[in-house]
């Protein structure tokens, strides 16, 4: 019996020493998913392109919580490409000190890729708050609506929807997008309906009941697994995944899809971001109350 008390006792160490091991190794990862994530915020901002003049496009992907490691370049090199194409200056930055009325004055619209937990200042928050409602454009990617960032007006007045959770086993599945208005920059031109793979976003309640306006839905019939750890995700009939409002003065598009890199080189995806960048950026219609 004592043989097989001390047996038990250092197998009981040695998985208490795996387990350290694993946590050390993963200490990143485990302190954003598991305790809380980081608080950090830049009181220093970056030095801006020295060229940086008309139009401009900002690319934050600050991540305090869970990181889209392979997302975040990806999407940030297709954002780049599109500004480019469209002679407009880029600036992608991690540091949230940007968030000021000086900078963002020189910018026309921000966008919130795959960004995650508490990355802002209230200050900094204030800045950009003052800057979507007096007529900036906004665009958020996936993560940028996973309730992971703690600011009520966020939520509520930009993203307008409630993260509940995405399937798990499998994380990834194949589902059927729908197109449910056309007339929209960001879905000009694409397909009535497609097929691809992402990590499927619920939410709480369809945003419609926010006053958004859906562009894209899911069709759940087109994928197996609504589940995660039990809990069934399913928003039925109505399943929105992209969508528009306006904030104030401010024009306000969402995605809740991009999870994976390989979404960043689909045509279907790089079409409806340039398409929402040139509306978010006031090129194109519909408009948005003028700020008073």
């Amino acid at each position: 019996m004592r043989r097989v008390i001390k047996f038990a006792g250092w197998l009981v160490l040695a998985l208490a020493v795996l387990l350290a091991g694993v946590i050390a190794l993963n200490w990143d990862t485990v302190r954003r998913t598991v305790l809380g994530g980081y608080h950090t915020h830049e009181v220093e901002p970056p030095d801006l392109p020295a060229g940086l003049q008309g139009s401009a496009v900002l690319a934050f992907s600050k991540t305090n919580a869970f990181r889209h490691e392979d997302a975040i370049p990806a999407a940030n090199q297709l954002l780049k490409d599109i500004a480019k194409a469209r002679g407009w200056g880029f600036f992608a930055t991690e540091n949230s000190a940007v968030f000021s009325p000086q900078i963002l004055s020189r910018f026309d619209a921000v966008v919130f890729n795959n960004v995650s937990g508490d990355s802002l200042s209230e200050a900094q928050e204030a800045a950009l708050r003052a800057f979507i409602e007096g007529g900036g454009g906004f665009v958020g990617i996936h993560a940028a609506g996973d309730g992971s960032i703690p600011w009520d007006w966020y939520r509520e007045r930009v993203i307008g929807a409630k993260f509940t959770g995405h399937p798990m086993d499998p994380q990834f599945q194949q589902a059927r997008v729908e197109v449910e208005s056309a007339g929209h920059p960001s879905t000009r031109g694409l397909s009535p309906a497609w097929n691809r793979t992402d990590e499927w976003y619920s939410f709480e309640a369809s945003p419609r009941a926010a006053g958004v306006h859906v562009l894209l839905a899911l069709d759940e019939a087109s994928f197996p697994n609504h589940k995660a750890f039990g809990k069934d995700l399913a928003m039925g009939s109505d399943h929105p995944i992209a969508w528009w409002r306006c904030t104030g003065s401010g024009r306000v598009f969402y995605t809740a899809m991009g999870h994976q890199a390989s979404a960043y080189g689909e045509p279907e995806m790089a079409a409806m971001l340039a398409g929402a960048l040139d509306w978010t950026m006031g090129k194109q219609r519909p408009d948005c109350p003028a700020a008073r």
